[in-house]
């Protein structure tokens, strides 16, 4: 199945619901790329045991594939130099929307499937989306991205970095959650709510600011 081993694909198909596989993403370590920048493959991510919120997203889009959804990715942007961007694992259930993510901090994660539309649940992540001086930086954010267009490319089982994914997500269309009045009006996040924004769940001596 879809190039996978035996192990691989009993692997995913004990993953049986996005909730499964988000408790699954939650074991895996996060990867603060002590040697350099990766976009590792969901292959080499089981094997390094690790991932960073690219990788996480990409993994659990194919966890989700192996049981019946499509793999689909959603691309969150931010205010440039202030913040990082955010990748979604996004899945229809009963009609609505969720989401399965990888991420350090305590806000950025699992959304149940209870939103009407992409953009009810991108704005879910809005106000949680503030960095350490408090300024909410969520700009925009694309439309769900099929990876089975990269199939050709062997992205689920690659032994090479898949750059090409988040250089796409780059690419295509995002559309705008603020108008430049509302980001001029935006109150900054309060002194409770940027100590929450710092607890994370891995440290290293390593690690990066940021998602």
């Amino acid at each position: 199945m879809f190039g996978l081993n035996k192990e691989e694909v009993n692997l995913f198909k004990s993953l049986r619901t996005p909730a499964k596989v988000q408790d699954f993403l939650d074991t895996l370590k996060i990867n603060f790329e002590e040697r350099g920048d990766t976009c590792m493959s969901p292959r080499m991510v089981l094997k390094k045991n690790k991932c960073h919120c690219m990788e996480g997203a990409i993994l659990a889009a194919l966890a989700l594939r192996v049981n019946g959804y499509a793999p689909l990715l959603v691309d969150l942007e931010v205010t440039k130099h202030r913040d990082f961007d955010h990748v979604l694992a996004v899945f229809k259930k009963d009609g609505k929307w969720g989401a399965i993510t990888k991420t350090n901090h305590a806000a950025l994660r699992y959304r149940e499937p209870v939103y009407n539309s992409i953009r009810e649940l991108v704005m879910s992540f809005f106000h949680e989306y503030a960095d350490k001086e408090g300024r909410k930086n969520l700009r925009s954010y694309s439309m769900p991205v099929n990876l089975s267009r990269f199939d050709k490319k062997g992205w689920m089982t690659s032994l090479e970095e898949l750059w090409y994914i988040p250089d796409y997500l780059t690419e295509v269309k995002h559309f705008p959650i603020l108008t430049r009045k509302q980001i001029r009006g935006l109150r900054k996040a309060d002194k409770v709510e940027i100590e929450a924004g710092k607890i994370i769940e891995w440290k290293s001596k390593f690690a990066k600011e940021g998602l």
